[in-house]
């Protein structure tokens, strides 16, 4: 993939982040939870000081369950990128290439209505995720108490194996990418995409979660997503290549060569 095609990814991420704090705005509470003392008496000065290392611990948490979580996210963009083949594999596949575009594309249509809790057909897809997260669940059990980032780390890279078909859906698009390279930088893109809603939420709490799960904020996310869907479909039907249309689609470049006719 061009580093202009994951611009849409990397933007489908944050948008649907107001998914990831519905699901998991739970386990960001607890990963973040950490036990600091603050003195309040009778030295004042000692109190800033401490909770400047009370930040200080949060966001390193933070940050390190966020690490693993990404991190769990790359290596399943490789595993869906190296099932491709390779573009090579591809290359003489355009009708079942076309139709893979096509089908990703949907996808984010899919997303879309999900994000604005107008149709919840995703959902169903996430029961099939429950057959490797039962097998995974009880690893976590054994990283307790999370006191130290790498348990934190190793914590949220089983926590990005959660059931979740906003990542499955973004997935079909690093299976797409042709190569386990390809298909990590996809997943990757996505996972810093959530990041920086996720990373304010483990810093601040369920107040900011309260503000992102409005229903406007999820109507206006999710409807940004569908457009990406649409934009794509638009383009494999019509063959549209204007540049600006190709920063809005999440586009293999052997694929947006054919499907704008070009050898």
């Amino acid at each position: 993939m061009t580093g202009l095609s994951l611009i849409p990814v990397f933007m489908i991420g944050l948008l649907g982040s107001v998914h990831c704090i519905g699901m998991c705005g739970g386990i960001v509470g607890a990963f973040s939870m950490a036990p600091v003392t603050v003195r309040t008496k009778p030295f004042p000065l000692v109190v800033n000081v401490m909770k400047s290392e009370a930040n200080g611990t949060l966001l390193l948490r933070t940050l390190s369950y966020n690490l693993g979580r990404i991190g769990s996210y790359a290596v399943a963009g490789a595993l869906a990128g190296s099932v491709a083949g390779g573009a090579r594999l591809l290359a003489d596949m355009q009708v079942w290439q076309a139709g893979a575009y096509a089908l990703a594309h949907v996808m984010l249509v899919v997303l879309g209505l999900y994000l604005m809790d107008a149709w919840r057909g995703l959902a169903r897809v996430e029961a099939f995720g429950n057959i490797l997260w039962k097998r995974l669940r009880p690893l976590t059990g054994l990283l307790l108490p999370l006191d130290s980032p790498f348990k934190l780390v190793l914590a949220g890279g089983l926590w990005g194996w959660l059931p979740c078909g906003m990542v499955y859906s973004v997935l079909l698009t690093a299976l797409l990418s042709g190569s386990a390279l390809s298909g990590a930088a996809v997943m990757l893109a996505f996972g810093l995409g959530t990041l920086p809603v996720l990373l304010a939420a483990g810093m601040f709490g369920a107040q900011l979660r309260g503000v992102l799960q409005r229903r406007s904020v999820r109507l206006a996310s999710g409807m940004v997503v569908l457009l990406f869907g649409v934009f794509g479909l638009l383009r494999a039907q019509h063959g549209l290549t204007p540049d600006w249309l190709a920063a809005l689609c999440i586009t293999p470049t052997h694929v947006a060569g054919s499907a704008a006719g070009q050898p």
